[in-house]
């Protein structure tokens, strides 16, 4: 008789903050039992879930604060891995299962706060997807290291050569901000992550940004594309600002999330029309230059109709 496979549950958490307008996420570096000290490569904070805590929120919540020191405000949902194998190397909760099944949750929070945690650190999402950030302009490394590399993969297939020139906006296709688990999905197919020479142990891997544990950074991928995505129907950004705020660091603040430079006076003007913020009449005198005027998040107006997001006015068209 074939022994039943140990299950286990765990739970992954992507905590993003903001700090100095850029848009940080929580990291940690677990203990590698097989080195007897804390793993070289950062993950996202994660461990089992206890059955005798009323749900996994509640589970998440208290083995953050207990990792971390963070107390979580808003929380999300993501998805649940639970591919064979998605944890190579073994993501070890403690529990010695012979098969992880991982829910992903997405929490935000409106500043980096110091965690005391001493493996844990608040990293720029751009460490990991740095293909990801266009607020400078298209990044070099699309056409200078991946787009070759990918050509190369693609062969004589039309269904990979589409999917690479869609995902990754090559010859005339738009760039889609929000399609960053595709992304990083597509270049693991290709072999072309770290994670994926891990795992198979083939491949070449080039230098596309930091790999993380086990599949810690397919789950980032899928809650910084949430996120992206939720910008445009849903007020979330404001779980990210403090109380008051100036429009240019609110636009600052959606750029580094977005990954994409916008539009001043548009974004200002599809701000504007959406009355979810209010002048406070104050003005900040401390960033050097003109003041600018003081706002806050018009909550109470954003509760009376359907849910409304921002538009994302590009500066230029990518």
């Amino acid at each position: 008789m074939t022994a039943p496979l140990s299950v286990v549950i765990g739970l992954s958490a992507v905590i993003i903050a903001v700090e100095e307008d850029e848009t940080v996420v929580l990291t940690v570096k677990p203990h590698d039992p097989r080195a007897s000290a804390p793993s070289t490569v950062a993950g996202l904070p994660f461990g089992p879930f206890d059955p005798q805590v009323r749900t996994f929120e509640l589970s998440l919540r208290a083995f953050v604060a207990e990792q971390t020191g963070l107390d979580l405000g808003y929380v999300e949902q993501l998805y649940t891995f639970g591919d064979e194998g998605r944890d190579a190397p073994l993501a070890d909760i403690g529990a010695g299962a012979a098969r992880v099944i991982s829910v992903g949750y997405l929490a935000l929070r409106p500043r980096a706060a110091e965690t005391g945690a001493p493996d844990a650190d608040w990293a720029s999402w751009t460490r990991f997807f740095p293909w990801e950030d266009w607020r400078a302009g298209r990044p070099p490394m699309i056409d200078e290291v991946i787009a070759p590399a990918l050509s190369a993969w693609t062969g004589r297939s039309a269904e990979r050569a589409s999917r690479v020139r869609a995902l990754f906006a090559l010859d005339g296709a738009r760039w889609n901000e929000e399609r960053v688990l595709e992304r990083y999905e597509l270049l693991y197919e290709a072999g072309l992550v770290a994670e994926a020479v891990r795992d198979r142990g083939t491949g070449a891997a080039l230098n596309l940004g930091e790999p993380m544990i086990s599949d810690h950074r397919r789950i980032l991928a899928t809650g910084l594309g949430r996120l992206r995505g939720k910008l445009r129907y849903r007020p979330v950004v404001f779980e990210l600002t403090p109380p008051e705020f100036t429009l240019w660091s609110l636009q600052r603040t959606v750029e580094g999330i977005a990954g994409v430079a916008l539009h001043k006076q548009n974004f200002r003007r599809g701000l504007d029309r959406t009355g979810l913020v209010e002048g406070l009449g104050r003005f900040d005198r401390g960033a050097g230059g003109r003041p600018a005027e003081l706002f806050r998040f018009n909550r109470e107006q954003a509760g009376l109709g359907p849910a409304v997001g921002l538009a994302l006015p590009l500066l230029r068209e990518s």
